[in-house]
């Protein structure tokens, strides 16, 4: 049931993503004993390296200030009290790494480019066996064009991966004007793999207290749609790996998945709602399904529905979306779109 992935041999295609169940030692190493083939720790944010690199610099200046008569100097910023975000993750990362058989991912959250690139490298060295840059970045100014945002990722991709000497993969949303191509420019960047989808949090509104309401909502099945889909006319077009994440939630889920194309099938969803140890049923389902297809590897099933190299990917999802109309018309009477 292995695979490959981020050019590293996996036990197993699913692996937990990044979320609340990767962020201690314990954390990781229960998830670990599951069978997953790897585990994507929880993700630093880009604020949380910089905010501790300025913190870092004032104790330098403060100390460059010091003299060698001060038998006792305690900088007034220097807080025991207070926690280092960075620090703390590049521990984790060691302690987690040690601790475990399975590749342990890093994870790091970016909008743009900057000092905290360098910060790459020292998870490598800290015992990360590969990095995912999650780029969330929600244009905000509505005078920023398409190709703008778009640079901005190609020149956080291109900064992350010249940083670093392990493979890189990218977690991107699917809202460009042409995800597909734009999947392939960040490969050309350096990226030696794809996440998709990464889901914006979107907020709620209570009607009541005339509020906006920040929340987090776990994926449901239908949430898998989009990112099956661009996996699916990925497959045959670029040699980068291809993780697929949102949406699962059964067996069912990761066997549509790894149909589509995807190499790996990440989760945190189910096991948040389940515990880690539900890791186990959808292992389980998948050997099942296999055994029952009479399939002896993921290879010899990965990517049976993914878009043929030879098809016209544009008159295929056209009239895919034909074929859906007018079964939505038999289903439930006229319908237009």
């Amino acid at each position: 049931m292995g695979t490959t992935y981020l050019g590293m041999e996996l036990r197993s295609p699913l692996v937990a993503s990044a979320g609340p169940l990767s962020q201690t030692v314990d954390g990781v190493k229960e998830l670990a004993d599951t069978g997953l083939g790897a585990v994507v720790l929880y993700s630093l944010f880009e604020e949380q390296v910089l905010a501790q690199a300025e913190r870092d610099t004032l104790l330098e200046e403060l100390n460059d200030e010091s003299f060698p008569e001060a038998t006792s100097y305690f900088p007034a910023i220097a807080d025991p009290e207070v926690v280092n975000p960075a620090a703390a993750y590049l521990s984790l990362v060691e302690r987690a790494a040690s601790a475990i058989d399975i590749p342990l991912i890093a994870s790091l959250n970016a909008s743009g480019t900057g000092s905290w690139v360098d910060f790459a490298q020292q998870l490598a060295d800290a015992g990360a066996a590969a990095l995912e840059c999650n780029i969330y970045f929600v244009p905000g100014d509505l005078a920023l064009t398409g190709a703008d945002v778009e640079e901005r990722h190609l020149e956080i991709v291109a900064a992350v991966t010249q940083a670093v000497d392990i493979p890189v993969a990218v977690k991107l949303s699917p809202f460009f004007s042409s995800p597909g191509n734009f999947a392939l420019r960040l490969v050309e960047a350096g990226a030696d793999g794809l996440v998709l989808f990464n889901r914006f949090l979107q907020p709620a509104v209570d009607v009541e207290q005339l509020a906006v309401v920040p929340g987090v909502t776990l994926s449901s099945p239908a949430d898998a749609r989009v990112p099956r889909t661009w996996i699916a006319s990925l497959r045959h077009r670029t040699t980068a790996s291809l993780a697929a994440t949102s949406g699962v939630e059964t067996p069912e889920d990761v066997v549509a998945y790894l149909l589509a194309g995807a190499d790996v099938v990440m989760t945190t969803s189910s096991l948040v709602r389940h515990g880690a140890g539900y890791a186990r049923r959808l292992l389980e389902g998948l050997d099942e399904w296999m055994a029952r297809k009479q399939f002896r590897s993921v290879s010899d099933f990965r990517g049976l529905l993914a878009v043929p190299p030879e098809a016209d990917a544009g008159g295929l999802a056209r009239s895919g979306y034909v074929a859906a109309l007018e079964k939505a018309k038999a289903t439930y009477g006229s319908l237009r779109a």
